[in-house]
């Protein structure tokens, strides 16, 4: 069974699977409410969140093989995580307001990131994983940690080296391009996973007030070493494997 293999809607004349992103975009009204009311979370951040989450809408309308189709379980929960991850984007516009509660971005974050078992739990429980549901998830945990890399660099957390931690991937999908051997699947590495670990949880704990700049720069350094390193390693793999 694939994702979004439950029964297609026959009522209604919007198509289930705008309905649910429909629903996404109001879980992201009400979480801005509730923002608002505990937080002050500004207006511009507000409008900031919606844009990015308009966006990933119009990706998955985009890419979505049959809109009478559900998204099925494990994208519904990839989607709300969506909707967290673009709070956290939408705050990058409100620069002064992050400074003051940098501790409430970095939990939003974090339990945005603690949700990314959860779908892939969900995927397997119900046995609707699919190609879609992988790459969706991939992409919103590669453009959250770019996120998080913006955040630290406009706190003066780090330099605008900063970025390259985020950028890295996005680079290696543009080298895709270049070089088509470069394309293809990797194998399973606990050295990927430890190092992706490593990296976000560094990012976390540098965007807390109490981290100041001083113990922030070598955390991610580290991390940015240990993320260049093992993307040297998948490129020397792919060289040896994937040519030809």
């Amino acid at each position: 069974m694939t994702e979004g293999g439950e029964c297609a809607s026959r009522g209604g004349s919007v198509p289930i699977a705008v309905r649910e992103l429909i629903a996404a975009l109001v879980m992201l009204v009400a979480l801005s409410a509730l923002g608002a009311k505990l937080v002050d979370l500004p207006h511009q951040a507000i409008w900031a969140a919606a844009g990015v989450l308009l966006v990933v809408c119009a990706a998955i309308l985009h890419q979505w093989p049959d809109l009478r189709r559900p998204l099925g379980p494990a994208n519904r929960v990839t989607l709300g995580r969506a909707v967290l991850v673009a709070l956290v984007a939408g705050t990058l516009a409100a620069p002064a307001w992050v400074q003051q509660h940098a501790t409430w971005v970095a939990a939003v974050a974090a339990l945005a990131l603690a949700l990314d078992g959860v779908d892939g739990w969900v995927a397997r429980r119900w046995r609707c994983s699919s190609a879609f549901g992988a790459r969706f998830d991939m992409e919103l945990d590669a453009f959250l940690i770019l996120v998080l890399c913006v955040h630290l660099l406009a706190m003066e957390k780090a330099g605008s080296w900063v970025l390259a931690i985020g950028a890295m991937r996005y680079a290696f999908v543009a080298a895709m391009r270049v070089w088509r051997w470069l394309d293809g699947p990797l194998p399973e590495s606990r050295r990927r996973k430890l190092v992706c670990v490593w990296q976000v949880v560094s990012l976390l704990l540098c965007l807390l007030p109490a981290v100041e700049a001083q113990v922030a720069v070598p955390l991610l350094a580290l991390a940015l070493g240990l993320l260049t390193g093992s993307f040297a390693a998948d490129v020397r793999w792919r060289y040896a494997n994937g040519r030809g």
